[in-house]
């Protein structure tokens, strides 16, 4: 816990001690040693010192590998000229294509000057033939301006910017058409880079021998982790009926692959029982071999991590069963290999599901007898899906606001066929050498798969086979899983004092979740948001009633759902009514892109609509919203209207956007940029 909190406490105060701090720290953990040794009472005292070494170390961890991503970026608007190397496939985006660059150095006057600590950069290329021949390994010289990771400013959205600097990316650029040109190409391969060749092959193979479609993209993501050729539409469907966790390769699929190769290699170590630590070694490494072939994704690192200590603990006799110990020893290595690992959704997820496993299942399994095998493996199955939704629930329904109500039905129809397509894939690698063999299996290998989409997409279908939209935050999480602990303390020791605790943090936990229930009511007011693509107004009532004024003809509203899902969730909005077109409603009304709404009226300029007009009065308007399409200034919208605040939308372009705010500077109007602002909400 002290490492937790110390990598927490790093990754928002990032912070690299001196040498000198760190002796002081390790001269005080001798000393409280020392003296906890001499004299019993102070042993407190080294534990504290202990726990403080433990903070300490998490924070300095963290904070280098953070300060490992930071670049100094110039304090200029101008475009530089870098040279790069691309390190990645290319990743075909909606309107871009995107590559994961190394940096190797800035050209200045024909002079290369070279970066010695390369920094890795997501740059961004048009959709054009030139770009499409891009591949990994290419050096290119290229005139962008680099950007430092940067959110949108928008209520509750996710944290990009933070995202990219736990994954040791030091910024963003665009790069425009005709402003690269290819120098060369460094065709050696890194070890992880070699890794996702091999996945690549092996995706190729698939291909070759006839999986198209949802199987081969089910089939490339339970057995290698590849999640490219994933469509919408079943990643939807897993989601729903409560299966997504098998599409992410992790500790479920390592532990069917541990477990094949240990009933394959049990006999040897039955035989001869001297040959168990190396047998077990090489399941080990079998593991290892196989993280290799799945291109060395963090998740199956860590599931073959932590499935590689379970092996190993298993040949201490006191350490055979697994307990909250050994895996709190996991986390503590994984995290001292890399902290930020902590952050990561899967991470969270993987040690809860277990940690809730280790607690939960044993009591809930006792509490009845079966005699029948079979029932009793399927019981088995029962209370350690019951017991992993009990420790995922909170973190699922924090990160994805969802709760999939059918998950023990998905689980108990899902797992056999998972286990039977993993080991089918593994018979299927294995008849490589004989080609007609191999394609008569992969026509059987098939066979599970269409029935496993088929089985998910009928649990979709059932009624109330989801609750979407559910909101909690970090601080309701944190008091669910102080609960949890709390009873399952009361299960083990019944005693009134516990009892007493346990039932005063549930009233605690209530108590908050009733606060922020109430805290969070919508109120009239009228929201701008940050999200390019869809310049937008956001009208909303005092109950769950809201309406989106859309300035564009053609707005991507399917985009800004999925920016501010998360908003509209924690204020318990219906979706909103969307408004493109003239409009009157009791509450609301717009005509010519002018919205009145309680009392104010905002008017959406995205075109020339008002050019070369001329007005005897000029008309009162509270908001004047300028996005992407109006191409005049300011001086020619003076005689028409008496603007009280001008919001400028981030879709404009950059001279534009200057532009404009000289515009309003000169005149005295005051305005709101929404790209450096973020969205701006206003109560009416």
């Amino acid at each position: 816990m002290p490492l937790v909190g110390g990598i927490v406490y790093g990754d928002k105060y990032p912070y690299i001690l001196s040498v000198g701090w760190w002796i002081a720290v390790i001269l005080l953990l001798i000393g409280t040693y020392i003296l906890g040794r001499k004299y019993y009472v102070l042993c407190k005292l080294y534990g504290a010192v202990v726990f403080l070494a433990c903070f300490v170390l998490g924070w300095t961890l963290v904070s280098v590998q953070l300060k490992q991503a930071e670049y100094i970026f110039p304090n200029t608007e101008k475009s530089s000229t870098y040279r790069i190397t691309l390190t990645t496939k290319p990743e075909i985006k909606k309107n871009s294509i995107l590559f994961r660059v190394a940096l190797r150095g800035e050209v200045l006057k024909d002079t290369f000057l070279y970066n010695f600590s390369e920094k890795t950069f997501l740059f961004y290329f048009p959709k054009d033939s030139a770009a499409y021949s891009l591949k990994r390994g290419d050096e290119l010289l290229v005139c962008t301006r680099l950007s430092p990771p940067a959110n949108n400013g928008n209520p509750d959205e996710f944290d990009y910017a933070c995202y990219l600097l736990r994954k040791g990316v030091s910024g963003t650029a665009y790069v425009r058409a005709g402003h690269w040109c290819a120098i060369g190409c460094d065709s050696t391969l890194a070890f992880r880079q070699q890794a996702l060749e091999c996945r690549s092959r092996l995706v190729a193979l698939y291909r070759d021998m006839g999986f198209r479609g949802d199987e081969l993209a089910v089939l490339s993501a339970l057995t290698i982790g590849d999640k490219e050729e994933l469509s919408e539409s079943i990643v939807e469907t897993y989601s729903v009926a409560g299966a997504s966790h098998v599409l992410a390769l992790s500790g479920l699929h390592i532990g069917f692959i541990s477990a094949l190769l240990l009933f394959v290699l049990s006999p040897l170590w039955i035989r001869w029982r001297f040959l168990k630590p190396f047998l077990f070694l090489s399941v080990i490494l079998l593991l290892w071999g196989f993280a290799f072939l799945t291109g060395l994704s963090s998740s199956v690192v860590r599931a073959v991590v932590m499935c590689s200590f379970g092996l190993l603990s298993m040949l201490i006799p006191a350490c055979r069963k697994l307990t909250l110990n050994t895996l709190g020893v996991t986390a503590f290595l994984m995290l001292l290999f890399n902290p930020v690992w902590l952050f990561d959704v899967g991470f969270q997820l993987s040690f809860s599901a277990v940690a809730a496993i280790v607690l939960l299942q044993p009591g809930l399994y006792g509490l009845l007898s079966v005699k029948n095998r079979l029932l009793r493996k399927a019981w088995g199955l029962v209370t350690v899906s019951v017991a992993a939704q009990i420790g995922t629930a909170p973190l699922v329904m924090l990160y994805f606001s969802r709760f999939s109500t059918h998950f023990l039905l998905t689980n108990l129809l899902v797992i056999p066929l998972v286990s039977l397509i993993v080991y089918a894939a593994v018979i299927l690698l294995v008849l490589t050498p004989f080609p007609v063999l191999q394609q008569l299996f992969a026509d059987v290998v098939e066979i599970p798969l269409r029935m496993q989409n088929a089985l998910l997409r009928w649990i979709e279908q059932l009624p109330l086979a989801s609750i979407d939209r559910i909101w909690v935050d970090i601080w309701d999480v944190f008091l669910f899983y102080c609960c949890l602990l709390l009873f399952c303390r009361v299960w083990m020791r019944r005693t009134a004092a516990n009892v007493y605790i346990a039932l005063s943090a549930l009233l605690l936990c209530v108590s908050y979740h009733s606060y922020a229930f109430i805290t969070d009511a919508p109120r009239r007011s009228i929201v701008f948001y940050n999200v390019r693509g869809c310049p937008a107004v956001h009208c909303l009532a005092d109950n769950s009633t809201s309406w989106l004024v859309c300035a564009d003809t053609l707005p991507d509203v399917t985009r800004l759902e999925r920016s501010l899902s998360s908003y509209w969730s924690r204020l318990r909005l219906e979706r909103p009514d969307v408004i493109e077109g003239d409009c009157l409603l009791p509450e609301i009304s717009v005509r010519n892109k002018t919205v009145f709404y309680a009392g104010k009226r905002i008017c959406l300029l995205y075109d020339d609509r008002w050019g070369n007009k001329i007005s005897d009065v000029p008309v009162s308007i509270d908001y004047l919203y300028v996005s992407h399409g109006y191409k005049g200034d300011m001086q020619e919208l003076v005689s028409l209207f008496e603007v009280g605040t001008v919001v400028i939308d981030a879709s404009l372009s950059e001279y534009y956007r200057e532009r404009i705010i000289s515009d309003c500077i000169r005149l005295g109007i005051p305005y709101l940029p929404l790209s450096e602002k973020g969205s701006v909400h206003i109560l009416l």
